[in-house]
């Protein structure tokens, strides 16, 4: 048993970023963030470049925390904006991962605050915006996370609708994510995160495992790179119903994409905005989406139709990896076939999936999750279940859909028990208004709707 987590220290030289974590007095636990041709950091960046590799420190050690969840964190006092959005990254965040592994992470995780400030402290009211941090003058241009999938890819064709600069970027080494980068068009920029192999050890004895936000800490690595590199945002490609929870548990949301909502967007961006550089903007381009708006969108872009892959299993880290680009068998392939299928020709579509997903009865229950149906949501990166919903039932109205196994199975035994009001798919098309795009870049949200 571990009785605290520490944060040792983290370092920045020549392109290198180290950051230390151990428990108690135990084997430190070393994690390297490489930036390729890093140049140097300018001297009016510097400080922001420090706010934000600890930021970065302090994020991606969610990682290492899990394996023990002790009940102390050692970490230099953080102010209250810091220590919040800390404590709300580590509980929510790991919301799956204590569901999976039979945890109460509440009134557990409290990173240490420092004494109020008269600016910070116990008078400020609910309301006063906090002192912005110095703006940097920071080029205008857009670092565009590439993760392979539909969405980033949207997001990068909008980017470019406008004639905004930007980078594709992506974090590891996926040849299929590099495949998907290249075929953007734009200029590239791979970093590599290498985790510790003390936590791989530690995992292979028994400690605690499972699901991370990983969004979070791509997002600590990319504003980091902002400022090394010279960029004034960042645009993910999370839509609006990363916000929705998968399930609730003893009276907690468990969403497995909570690093991927709006509420962590919000508090990711105001913090950038007070701590680092008032010109540094973090958004989700596709935020005012949903998940049917989007694959919408996609099925124009057919370019990338044979490059594109939201099968998760082409992304583990350990473990083997399909022999193409879509497994068949997860929420993922599931939810992206059902998805494109009122958007696309039918045999498009399964020419994409070398295969016809809706015509395998022992699918049955993997379609079932993503509609709701005798289950919840899978823990996975797929859009609301009323989504789902809505996408089969305009497949049941359509000839060349109604015959395939599962697509008569919804029509025989699922339809019925549905609210014909609630299946229209218009609704899941027009955009909300809620988002955190900056002024510079909402001209690409026409480009999607």
């Amino acid at each position: 048993m571990t009785h605290s987590f520490r944060f040792v220290r983290a370092t920045y030289a020549d392109g290198v970023a180290e950051l230390a974590y151990a428990f108690d007095q135990g084997e430190e636990m070393v994690e390297r963030i490489r930036f390729p041709e890093a140049p140097a950091v300018p001297a009016h960046r510097q400080q922001a470049f420090d706010a934000a590799l600890k930021l970065l420190h302090l994020i991606a050690g969610v990682s290492y925390y899990k394996a023990g969840v002790p009940p102390t964190i050692e970490a230099e006092p953080l102010d209250d904006e810091t220590a919040d959005l800390l404590d709300a990254l580590y509980l929510h965040g790991l919301a799956e991962f204590a569901y999976r592994n039979g945890l109460d992470l509440r009134g557990r995780i409290a990173f240490p605050r420092s004494a109020p400030s008269p600016l910070r402290g116990e008078g400020r009211g609910e309301g006063t915006r906090l002192p912005q941090a110095p703006a940097l003058n920071l080029p205008q241009r857009t670092l565009v996370p590439i993760g392979g999938g539909k969405d980033s890819l949207v997001a990068a064709e909008a980017i470019k609708s406008i004639g905004g600069e930007a980078t594709a970027v992506w974090v590891g080494n996926s040849p299929l994510i590099a495949a998907c980068a290249e075929r953007t068009g734009l200029p590239r920029l791979n970093i590599q995160r290498e985790l510790s192999p003390v936590l791989f050890e530690l995992n292979r004895l028994g400690a605690w495992n499972g699901h991370i936000p990983v969004t979070a800490v791509n997002s600590a690595i990319l504003a980091l790179a902002a400022i090394l590199y010279g960029y004034d945002s960042i645009a993910f490609a999370n839509e609006r119903s990363a916000s929705a929870a998968t399930l609730e548990y003893e009276g907690q949301q468990v969403n497995h994409q909570w690093s991927k909502s709006l509420a962590f967007e919000a508090l990711l961006s105001d913090w950038l905005h007070t701590h680092v550089a008032a010109d540094l903007d973090y958004c989700s381009l596709l935020r005012p989406y949903s998940e049917l708006a989007i694959t919408r969108a996609f099925a124009r872009l057919t370019p990338y139709f044979d490059a594109f892959s939201s099968c998760n299993r082409n992304f583990r880290i350990l473990g083997p990896r399909p022999a193409d680009r879509w497994c068949g068998q997860c929420p993922k392939c599931h939810f992206v076939f059902l998805a494109l299928a009122p958007f696309l020709p039918k045999p498009r579509l399964l020419s994409i999936f070398g295969r016809n997903l809706l015509d395998d009865e022992s699918q049955a229950a993997g379609f079932d999750a993503l509609l709701e149906y005798q289950d919840h949501k899978p823990f996975e990166c797929v859009g609301e279940g009323a989504e789902a919903r809505a996408a089969m039932h305009a497949l049941s109205q359509r000839p060349e859909w109604q015959e395939d196994a599962l697509v008569a199975r919804f029509i025989r035994e699922i339809l019925p028990q549905l609210d014909p009001a609630q299946l229209a798919l218009e609704p899941w098309l027009m955009p909300s208004g809620e988002h955190r795009v900056p002024a510079r870049l909402q001209r690409a949200l026409e480009a999607i709707g």
